[in-house]
């Protein structure tokens, strides 16, 4: 899994990593949330639209209903068979929905295991940013969506509930990327090696 905030970098280290894979002819799969599946693309265009207004509550159904689509058309498939990358995946849920809007995390917790049954997450690279690049990043994007546009207090509740579910847990990988760009790249390469 690759989660961050915007401008966080995940986009572009998992298009490294996919492209690896490719060189290396090792089956794998790349999907984004919301999205990946066709219908959760088409539900990904009514979240992310930025005319739309969901209660938080909505927002989160939505976001379940977009999983549930990925993993009756793709995950339960593909687990065990290939390597799944994904561009957001549970962490993002809980730290958009619950860190940043209020929902309560046992009802995200119960959707999920609903949803995804026994599939487990292997191993998360967290992309972390600061204020400075998050706004340089963002004003540098053609197309900005719902999301991009928050103010940055409610950027930085959803990267600190991103760090408390990283903490202390060695499946996770903090990048900071806020270093240079080469030195992120090889430092989650040389761990999704070791992975693969």
């Amino acid at each position: 899994m690759f989660e961050g905030i915007e401008g966080s970098g995940k986009s572009y280290h998992i298009k490294n990593v996919s492209n690896y894979l490719k060189k290396k002819k090792i089956k794998f799969i790349k999907i984004r949330e919301p999205g990946g599946s066709i219908n959760s693309e088409k539900i990904r265009k009514l979240i992310l639209n930025k005319k739309s207004k969901f209660d938080k509550f909505t927002d989160l159904l939505l976001y379940m209903a977009s999983r549930n689509e990925n993993f009756h058309n793709i995950l339960l498939k593909n687990n065990k068979k290939k390597v799944i990358l994904i561009d957001r995946f549970l962490d993002s849920t809980i730290a958009y929905q619950h860190y940043g809007m209020g929902v309560n995390l046992k009802i995200i917790k119960y959707i999920n295991s609903l949803i995804l049954k026994k599939i487990k997450v292997n191993f998360t690279f967290l992309n972390t940013v600061n204020k400075k690049n998050l706004k340089l990043r963002l004003k540098k994007r053609k197309n900005l969506n719902r999301y991009d546009n928050f103010n940055f207090k409610f950027y930085s509740k959803v990267q600190n509930g991103f760090l408390k579910l990283a903490k202390n847990k060695k499946n996770y990988l903090i990048i900071d990327s806020n270093l240079p760009i080469k030195l992120n790249k090889s430092i989650i390469f040389n761990k999704f090696k070791k992975l693969i």
